[in-house]
């Protein structure tokens, strides 16, 4: 009688233990990225690359190319939407600058900038998204050149203190396109860390005599780079749109790009493209395909 009093014991708190609620924070990974739910951010780089006066292009000017592309984003998001089931609708778009500009009405223009959808979404806001992201973007651009008061462009403090909180969602894959130059500055946050900095001007590549074919040796030789400003950020995707050298140094374009390249690399982002500044009807094909992901 004992024995089976025992076993009966035993079979008892094995149940409990079977049927016990599991604790979600032991559980590593426990949210899954959903791709087909994505989540779109826009990093605009308004120093005075933008200025028509100072860089002039007489093509297109600088800031019309990044409303296109700009455009071209928003065109690929909403086509990535209505793709989908309405059921499965869970994705957004937002626009950020870093640092933010003086300039009041920019908090309201990002605000109207920052959409999403889900599937209480009704049909007519396709209408209004494609309205805001026509109309808004120009704005912004042609409030920073009537101010002239260009913030320039702190990149580093935004992937070392903003990044993660601002463009990356567990449960969503994530891209972040950023319009720049790929020139990189700002007085708040400028240091450097041996031969790494967190900054890259024209005036830095050539103290540090990146001005022949054998540039990438001498970047590996020396260490030369950007100062590593976060850990792990393998669930961000990065498109950068806009690298415009400065003349008179046929590498410049290639160093430039092994800065951005390196960095990436050191903060785990797998997926990256780095595009040089060209017209519209060249960027947007590339833009499309990089949200809907297809090879």
């Amino acid at each position: 009688m004992k024995k089976l009093l025992y076993v009966l014991m035993i079979l008892s708190l094995v149940s409990c233990c079977k049927d016990a609620p599991k604790d979600p924070g032991n559980e590593k990974d426990s949210v899954i990225a959903d791709p087909n739910n994505i989540n779109v951010s826009i990093l605009i780089d308004l120093s005075d690359r933008i200025d028509p006066s100072a860089n002039p292009n007489p093509t297109m000017e600088y800031f019309q190319r990044d409303t296109e592309y700009i455009k071209a984003i928003e065109k690929g998001f909403l086509n990535h939407i209505k793709s989908k089931k309405i059921i499965t609708y869970d994705d957004q778009m937002q626009v950020f600058f870093n640092p933010e500009p003086l300039d009041p009405k920019m908090n309201e223009f990002t605000k109207e900038l920052k959409v999403s959808f889900d599937k209480n979404t009704e049909r007519n806001y396709f209408e209004a998204v494609d309205k805001k992201y026509s109309e808004l973007p120009l704005n912004i651009y042609q409030s920073a050149i009537h101010d002239g008061n260009y913030v320039g462009s702190d990149i580093w403090e935004f992937f070392k203190n903003k990044v993660k909180d601002y463009c990356i969602k567990d449960d969503r894959r994530n891209i972040l396109f950023i319009l720049t130059d790929g020139y990189m500055y700002h007085d708040n946050t400028k240091f450097n860390e041996e031969n790494k900095t967190s900054y890259l001007t024209s005036k830095l590549i050539k103290a540090n005599n990146l001005t022949t074919s054998n540039f990438k040796n001498t970047i590996e030789k020396n260490k030369f780079g950007f100062v590593k400003a976060n850990d792990n950020l393998s669930n961000l995707e990065v498109i950068v749109l806009g690298i415009n050298p400065e003349k008179g140094n046929p590498f410049e374009e290639g160093v430039i790009k092994e800065y951005w390249e390196n960095w990436f690399r050191e903060m785990k982002i797998k997926n990256y493209q780095i595009k040089s500044a060209d017209l519209p009807s060249n960027i947007e094909p590339i833009i499309l395909k990089a949200i809907s992901n297809k090879n």
